[in-house]
């Protein structure tokens, strides 16, 4: 098939987007195009890219620029199947269903939850926001052929609108992560690593007051923290700060850059805080953690219990107790046998259960039931449609 994935907001690089589900699919010998920002149109690992972008003005404007572009760029290639990943191309979905196309909804987040911690939106109109992109969601959801979650917590919420709802967890690429060769005892000190966004709600604070208490006492270690800050005056309040409690700040690292510093950690953190949205969340740092051989300290949900306490792969701490994040870093650093062990049942849990490779064949089922399905073309499908005349109140 011809299949065609949109994005307005990943980049085309994007680890789910490009990485798995394309070259997943481009693999099984299907025509994949990613319609993306990136900085020229370009084939890359067998994917033609079209790029999309930059975007400039408000944040609105932006949006409905982008929507534009993508909607456009979409038409032209013509494909079988679109397979859409960000909610505010919801329209460009129901428009391309109307033309007699097949189209999926990838949902990666809880995007009306997400909606009520937004720094951005005004407190007042958060919970009418998100309750509009609840109702937007489940329109969109009922007419298009099929919404693939990264979690079960997501398709519980989409199974009350589409009868074809397939989970496909964020899990690690086997050959990508599996492979690292440790270079702990090169380091000076013992080496600890968060990798992902830098912000309050995913436990900077919790973090840094870890270290700090840690440094203070015998103990001595450092922590690498490699990712983007939310909002970007984070960084600068907590940078004074940093060089006291033992963290090195690395900004963005490449995939490269990331197996380089898995292999020099003991263990890696994923402490996210107790919102809603992320107790029942994936996270793909704690299987990359796995995957790598170290052993994880995680935030101590119900769930998260299940893939670290289970496996006997890590240990998982209260996250707002930066006591019990201490502690919890110095067992490591004083039983590094036990340590070690753990980051070899963490591997083994990923070679059997978390990783891609099981996952890619949910989605090339998927695809294989939508080539089975005859094709409807819309009837009376309106070619000229103004795109800049949709707006909630059409849905």
């Amino acid at each position: 098939m011809k299949i065609c994935h949109l994005t307005s907001v990943h980049p085309a690089t994007d680890i789910r987007i490009f990485l798995k589900e394309c070259q997943s699919l481009h693999q099984h010998g299907h025509d994949v195009y990613l319609i993306a920002p990136h900085t020229e149109s370009v084939v890359m690992n067998g994917i033609q890219i079209k790029q999309v972008g930059p975007f400039r003005g408000a944040r609105l404007v932006k949006m409905i620029r982008a929507v534009k572009a993508v909607y456009t760029k979409a038409l032209e290639v013509d494909a079988d199947v679109y397979h859409f990943h960000d909610p505010e191309l919801i329209i460009v979905g129901l428009l391309l269903k109307r033309r007699g196309k097949h189209v999926i909804y990838d949902v990666h987040e809880d995007v009306p939850q997400q909606i009520l911690s937004k720094q951005w939106l005004p407190k007042s109109l958060r919970k009418s926001v998100s309750w509009i992109a609840e109702r937007i969601e489940g329109y969109g959801a009922r007419r298009l052929d099929a919404i693939v979650t990264a979690t079960p917590f997501l398709a519980q919420r989409f199974k009350a609108f589409s009868s074809r709802v397939v989970t496909l967890h964020n899990y690690p690429m086997l050959h990508e992560l599996a492979t690292i060769t440790s270079l702990q005892e090169e380091e000076p000190l013992p080496a600890f690593v968060y990798i992902g966004g830098l912000s309050e709600l995913r436990g900077v604070r919790a973090m840094l007051a870890a270290m700090t208490a840690l440094n203070s006492e015998k103990a001595k270690a450092h922590l690498m923290w490699a990712g983007t800050f939310s909002p970007p005056s984070l960084e600068e309040e907590v940078a004074p700060q940093l060089a006291t409690a033992g963290i090195d700040y690395y900004g963005y690292l490449s995939r490269e850059e990331v197996k380089h510093a898995l292999s020099r950690a003991v263990a890696g953190l994923v402490l996210l805080q107790p919102e809603p949205r992320y107790t029942v969340s994936y996270p793909i740092k704690l299987f990359e953690y796995m995957a790598a051989g170290i052993p994880t300290i995680a935030s101590d949900f119900p769930l998260w219990r299940t893939f670290v306490e289970e496996p006997s792969c890590g240990i998982c701490v209260n996250p707002l107790d930066e006591e019990a994040i201490a502690k919890a870093l110095l067992w490591i650093i004083e039983h590094p046998q036990q340590a070690r062990q753990m980051g070899e049942n963490g591997k083994r849990a990923v070679l059997a259960h978390y990783n891609w490779e099981k996952e890619s064949e949910k989605l090339i089922s998927l695809y294989e039931t939508i080539k089975g399905t005859e094709r409807k073309r819309g009837e009376g499908a309106d070619e000229d449609l103004d795109l800049e005349s949709c707006s909630v109140k059409a849905f």
